[in-house]
């Protein structure tokens, strides 16, 4: 039977949990001991900003749930990507309007010829942008995974208890058609509440999800416009419906500019929060790792 509450790993308690949500996992082989934090103002034991984590964290090994991993280094790559893809939006809007003004000529004058240079250069240009955005795309989709899972094993060692979703979702459920509509959003929205900062008195505090609410909106809006678009530009065959498709595709394009942008407000956020919870928590650890037999003066 799988654990009632990540839905993962089997469950060996009798409330239906894992070693891992019920907090009893085996103690480190060999009579090691947990890491301990470095003062340092990283996520895991000894790692600065931008890097990984110590031995025995991340995810996978012994270590798994003991120390979150830094996920700074992989948000400043994402932030970049994500401008790379602003910018190729920008490209392929101008490519593409600059296109619509030829065929619109054509339907208000079917004397025009379009077929010879400038017309063939146009759709060169257009395609070139199409190619750049689309690179731009799938490589901004793989880093965001992977931070985005990064950023899920956090949460589960910050407040697995608020998880609604396992950690492999983080990943899976982008790929499950329909539901990668809803289910990325379910994942995201346990990291928020994981990540969110706890008062000085151990209390929960709560913060408004419109950053989560406005990315995840933007992003739905944005893939739903530019399958309406792309169908309507494959039906197109006469230059008065060719124009029209093509400033429809314009507008998805800028709606996928919108929606990178609010992805890029959504990383920073998340990221900060994350920054912001471990060092927290460093700070309520590392008196309680004291070295044995230390007095105080």
């Amino acid at each position: 039977m799988l654990c009632t509450r990540c839905r993962i790993r089997t469950a060996v308690t009798d409330e239906g949990l894992c070693t891992f949500c019920s907090g009893t996992r085996p103690p480190l082989p060999d009579g090691a001991t947990a890491p301990v934090p470095a003062p340092a103002t990283g996520l895991g034991p000894g790692a600065g900003p931008g890097s990984g984590s110590g031995p025995g964290s991340g995810s996978g090994g012994w270590g798994v749930g003991t120390w979150p991993r830094s996920p700074v280094g992989l948000s400043r790559a994402v932030i970049a990507l994500l401008g790379c893809v602003i910018a190729s939006d920008l490209f392929v809007i101008g490519a593409g309007l600059h296109l619509r003004g030829l065929w619109e000529g054509l339907a208000a004058d079917e004397s025009l010829n379009i077929y010879i240079d400038p017309g063939l250069r146009a759709q060169e240009l257009y395609d070139l942008a199409g190619n750049v955005q689309t690179a731009a795309f799938l490589a901004t989709g793989v880093l965001f995974i992977i931070w985005f899972h990064r950023t899920r094993r956090n949460a589960e060692v910050f407040e697995s208890g608020v998880q609604r979703m396992g950690p492999g979702w983080a990943v899976g459920g982008w790929f499950v058609p329909i539901a990668n509509l809803w289910f990325p959003y379910r994942v995201a929205s346990g990291i928020w509440e994981a990540s969110v900062r706890l008062h000085p008195d151990g209390g929960r505090r709560t913060v408004p999800k419109t950053v989560l609410n406005l990315w995840w909106g933007g992003w739905i809006v944005s893939v739903l416009a530019s399958r309406i678009a792309v169908s309507q530009w494959n039906r197109a065959r006469e230059p008065e419906q060719i124009s029209d498709a093509a400033a429809l595709v314009a507008a998805a394009d800028a709606l996928d500019l919108v929606a990178a942008a609010l992805a890029i407000v959504f990383v920073r956020a998340v990221t900060r929060m994350q920054v912001e919870r471990a060092g927290s928590r460093q700070a309520a650890t590392v008196p309680e790792r004291a070295v044995p037999g230390s007095t105080a003066p």
